[in-house]
């Protein structure tokens, strides 16, 4: 989301081994073995540098607790509400515009953050939150960028299942009818703005992990740590 002025998020900091294993066993399960995605998924994460021209300093973002938790009257401010789509393409697409969106002049950290979490599954045993919450900043920054009334849009190119799962998935269709948690890779441009005019723009790509179950909405379930082609 925040990257381009909050520099690397949470990817470098990688997932501890219970929640790296969980989830690639609720996205691929078996196929694992004979697909090679568990390198692409559990690899750390792409690294993107800073615009020389960005008024944020590079700074990690802190670890965040569920929005329920951390503040359960925070408001959601401009995120939007997670589409009613069935479509795992469709729906990491959407979820990516709002990772790469946000508007420091009217939203609070806090409310990003709430905005951000009804998006995630309610299958806890499933839900990597960290990995999304981790790309909010720390109050502090979030702060500074509020000085200078810092937002983002994103445009998005196009969004497709990452080759490894589909070969996976062909090898075996039945295996991801456990969890139906599909790895989707969505690639765009998010632009910044801020105040006096300033601006730019930057390609993004993601790999979103998304829960689809039959006649369900989507869901979002984590943030892969590498993007997978």
């Amino acid at each position: 989301m925040l990257k381009r002025s909050l520099s690397r998020s949470a990817y470098g900091t990688g997932w501890s081994s219970t929640r790296r294993a969980l989830l690639i066993a609720a996205i691929l399960l078996t196929l694992i073995a004979v697909s090679g995605l568990a390198a692409t998924l559990t690899g750390q994460g792409d690294r993107h540098s800073d615009s020389a021209d960005s008024p944020a300093p590079a700074s990690p973002s802190s670890p965040t607790a569920p929005a329920s938790s951390a503040n359960p009257q925070a408001g959601t401010g401009s995120v939007p509400a997670p589409p009613r789509i069935a479509d795992p393409v469709a729906f990491a697409k959407r979820a990516a515009a709002m990772l790469w969106s946000y508007d420091t002049r009217d939203t609070s950290r806090d409310e990003q953050i709430a905005g951000m979490e009804r998006w995630m599954t309610k299958e806890s045993q499933y839900s990597d939150w960290l990995s999304v919450s981790a790309q909010v900043p720390d109050p502090t920054l979030w702060s500074r960028m509020a000085d200078q009334q810092q937002r983002a849009s994103a445009a998005l190119a196009e969004g497709h299942y990452p080759a490894a799962f589909k070969q996976a998935l062909a090898e075996d269709p039945t295996a991801i009818t456990k969890a139906y948690i599909y790895a989707v890779t969505v690639t765009g441009k998010q632009r910044i703005t801020w105040a006096k005019g300033g601006g730019g723009a930057e390609d993004r790509s993601v790999t979103l992990a998304v829960q689809c179950r039959p006649s369900h909405d989507c869901s979002l379930v984590a943030i892969a740590p590498r993007v997978a082609p």
